[in-house]
């Protein structure tokens, strides 16, 4: 069972923003990588798959029509982590993590405790599992919010650029980690990146948005290719494909400017 996008439209404030999305999908078990220069539409199009944006269409997971849920219902569904993480409860981490899993998962306070305790581990966040959130760089916190995100075992898992605040070593292992994962618990993950190099090395399949339109869909060989990133990022770019390993893409220059985004 999939989610299909099988038409989607946004308007914010009178402006079209999503125009005609449609024809995507994404499989469970799967990474999805939502790409495209700024202002192309991403964190718009993660905001209407979870309801927080106003959209017209139909938009289906496994057969149910999420168009016509409410909030609630579709919180039962799936979790949206935005790019801008606003918590200052009091709380420390692992009571942060324990928290979410609580309101959306009934269980045993033993287990309860163990999967938090698993969460934190595969994250590197048992060292700071004592520490109130206040206290975290904006990487610890970013680390926090995943934690917080798949403890609650949504079906569909949807991230804004939940990597941008980490480092580079965090940033491979929390990908790594949320491919793993996906396949372990067959959900369905759609992560907003920029990085097309690590989209390219962790995602099953690649939608890429220009100015609010569907630019190509398929896989990141598929779509990652000299034209496109010519036409859709306004660069021109080396891309090397090694056997069995991730791909490189290296910027050359820029042909235009994309103006301000």
């Amino acid at each position: 069972m999939t989610l299909t996008l099988e038409r989607l439209d946004c308007r914010l404030g009178g402006t079209p923003v999503l125009e005609g999305i449609a024809g995507l999908e994404a499989r469970p078990g799967e990474i999805t990588a939502l790409v495209g220069p700024n202002g192309a539409g991403k964190s718009t199009l993660l905001k209407a798959i979870a309801g927080l944006e106003r959209a017209d269409g139909s938009l289906l997971l496994h057969g149910q029509e999420l168009m016509t849920l409410s909030l609630e219902r579709r919180a039962q569904y799936l979790y949206y982590l935005p790019q801008e993480l606003g918590s200052r409860a009091v709380l420390n981490v692992f009571e942060a993590v324990l928290l979410a899993r609580r309101t959306c998962i009934h269980e045993p306070h033993e287990r309860a405790l163990r999967k938090v305790q698993a969460t934190l581990q595969a994250l590197e966040l048992e060292p700071l599992a004592e520490r109130e959130l206040g206290q975290l760089s904006g990487g610890q916190r970013q680390r926090v919010a995943i934690a917080q995100a798949v403890t609650r075992e949504p079906s569909l898992l949807l991230l804004d650029e939940p990597t941008s605040a980490l480092d580079l070593h965090h940033q491979l292992q929390v990908l790594d980690w949320l491919s793993r994962l996906a396949a372990q618990r067959h959900i369905i993950v759609i992560i907003a990146i920029h990085d097309l190099s690590l989209a390219a090395r962790f995602a099953h399949h690649m939608w890429m948005l220009k100015a609010g339109r569907v630019a190509a869909s398929g896989t990141p060989g598929d779509v990652l290719t000299h034209a496109r990133l010519r036409d859709v990022y306004a660069i021109e770019a080396h891309i090397e494909w090694p056997d069995d390993e991730p791909p490189r893409i290296t910027p050359l220059t820029a042909i235009h400017s994309l103006g301000t985004a």
